[in-house]
């Protein structure tokens, strides 16, 4: 089961939170969102547990809990949207029939 864990703060690692999962069971991977561009946490992680009844154990164990000085939302994750498969370059054509071209019309 994958549970999001928002409201951390930044100086959380991965250990800190495989540590505190690990009290309610087998954790698998412990993913912590950062900014692309700098590399700073966002401020929220993904963590993977197998076991649905020991997620469900973790959730109402840390939900609302203290950790590192703040406290942390822990909820079942919800899936990612669908992106829409449209992407690259649209010719330039944002929203409007314009012709190129310029200059004067006479």
């Amino acid at each position: 089961m994958r549970l999001y864990v928002g409201n951390l703060s930044k100086e959380v690692t991965k250990e800190d939170l495989e540590a505190a999962f690990k009290a309610f069971g087998r954790v698998d991977e412990v993913a912590i969102v950062k900014d692309k561009y700098n590399n700073v946490p966002k401020g929220f992680a993904f963590v993977e547990m197998p076991e649905k009844t020991e997620a469900d154990a973790a959730i109402a164990g840390l939900h609302g809990k203290e950790f590192k000085g703040r406290s942390m939302d822990v909820n079942e994750a919800r899936p990612r949207p669908e992106r829409s498969s449209r992407g690259g370059y649209d010719g330039g054509n944002r929203g409007g029939n314009r012709s190129g071209g310029g200059g004067r019309k006479w």
